[in-house]
């Protein structure tokens, strides 16, 4: 007996959203299917909101930053990354989450969920054309920086503890590992 899986697109999930089938559960929509979400610790929500404010204060009126919102790619995902750093394009966001062309890079901060952000997510975000996409590894504390896509994947791994890190969108910005990873 072969096993299939009911795909969901990004239009039937806003449907599903919007009749509040949905309501009472975290999920996130990767490749079709609806994931659920583990609950944040207490290490995860403080540092990713600890690092998304020295972003927004590092990077100004250039980029905003998105806190576990939303964002549609193309391949029928609609994952919720910890931090999205965006293009400002103010009240479009009302019409609609940002597109991968909306994205400057995006991070994820993983203790129970390292698996599915390494292998699934870092797979999501290449094919949809994300340039960059950082790792915080909460349990060895450290960030993990993808980069350089070919044939949909990330070719470039970086793992940095301490230092300065300048993300691609803008150079002439020198991002504290520390404050991202918050040891």
């Amino acid at each position: 007996m072969t096993v299939s899986i009911a795909k969901w697109t990004i239009d039937e999930y806003h449907r599903m959203i919007d009749a509040g089938i949905l309501s009472d559960r975290q999920v996130e929509l990767l490749q079709g299917e609806i994931v659920e979400m583990p609950p944040e610790g207490e290490p995860h929500a403080y540092c990713s909101d600890e690092a998304g404010e020295y972003l927004a204060k590092l990077l100004a009126e250039r980029a905003k930053i998105r806190h576990a919102k939303p964002i549609t790619l193309p391949n029928d995902s609609e994952p919720e990354p910890d931090l999205a750093i965006v293009r400002r394009l103010g009240r479009e966001y009302r019409e609609h989450h940002p597109y991968p062309e909306n994205i400057f890079w995006l991070i994820e901060y993983a203790n129970s969920s390292l698996e599915k952000d390494l292998e699934i997510k870092s797979r999501i975000y290449a094919q949809a054309g994300i340039l960059e996409y950082w790792i915080v590894n909460l349990k060895k504390l450290h960030l993990m920086v993808f980069r350089d896509i070919l044939d949909g994947e990330y070719t470039t791994k970086q793992t940095l503890t301490a230092g300065t890190i300048q993300p691609l969108a803008f150079s002439d910005v020198s991002v504290s590992v520390e404050r991202i990873i918050n040891s």
